[in-house]
Formats: structure tokens, sequence, C-alpha cells
């Protein structure tokens, strides 16, 4: 009988010492967030995401073929549509972004402002005239910045 009780207790103490008591680390375990932490193990509510609300402006300006897209040509301003929190595209569709902004007549240009840190997918379209024709692309975008203006050139196609 004794020696079984010794056994039991033998085999319940390998039990407790091997399986350690360790504390899994926490952190943010979002890929999408700021603060992504690969090794974190359990969600700790400290994600950080981008979107409205921050210091940053974004100046997206779309070419084609190296040649940059003037707003309003033709009639046909520009327009930059995006997506917060992403680093593919959602599509085509506007309904499918979180913001959407027109360009200004004779500006290379579409100015985005106050945006967070964060990641984004940008998503353009134009019209270029040595072409006759409707151009669009889009381009993911991570801001690191707190505050200040970012020039990003956004390739566009037919």
């Amino acid at each position: 009988m004794k020696h079984n009780l010794f056994i039991c207790l033998a085999i319940t103490f390998a039990i407790v010492t091997t399986t350690s008591c360790k504390k899994k680390k926490e952190g943010c375990t979002d890929p999408l967030s700021n603060n992504y932490e690969s090794s974190a193990e359990v969600y700790d509510g400290s994600c950080q995401y981008g979107g409205l609300g921050g210091n940053v402006t974004i100046v997206a300006k779309p070419e084609h073929h190296g040649m940059p897209i003037i707003s309003g040509s033709q009639g046909h301003p520009d327009s930059v549509f995006v997506k917060f929190n992403a680093i593919e595209s959602p599509g085509t569709s506007p309904a499918a972004y979180n913001l959407q902004r027109e360009g200004i007549a004779g500006e290379d240009g579409v100015r985005i402002s106050g945006l967070k840190p964060g990641k984004y997918f940008i998503y353009m379209t134009g019209y270029d005239p040595t072409i006759n024709e409707f151009v669009s692309g889009g381009i993911p975008y991570v801001i690191t910045d707190k505050e200040g203006t970012i020039n990003i050139i956004v390739p566009v196609k037919e």
C-alpha cells in the first residue's frame, strides 16, 4: 500500500513539475494592428488601429506609366478610396472602402487628412487624356509617423 502511495505521489509530482505554470505572453495578436506582436499568445486588448483622428496627411499621386495624372482632365477628377487596417485590396467597389476623397482640378494628387498611424490600402481612379481612358490602381501603405505630410505614388493602369 505504501509502495502504491509513493508511486502515485511520484507521478503527481512529475506531472506538476513538468507542466509549467508559465504565463502565456500577452499582447496584440492581430496582424492588421499597428502594434502586432508575433510572439503574443493571448490578446490583452492593446491593439491599435489606423483610421481617422490623427495628424497625418497623405497626398496620393496617381501615375500612369510614370507620368502624373492631373485631376480634372476632361472634366474627370481623380478619386482616392482608403481602406483602414488593410494590406490587401478589398476590390474596386467604393462601398468596400472606409473613406473617399475627390481631387481638385489641376492638381496631381489627392489629399487625405486626419489619419492615424496604421495600415491602409489606397485605391485611386483617374482619367488619362493621353490615351483617352480611365485608369485605376492601388497599393498598401503603412503610416508609422504620428504627424506630417507624406507623398505617395499610386501606380494606375488601364
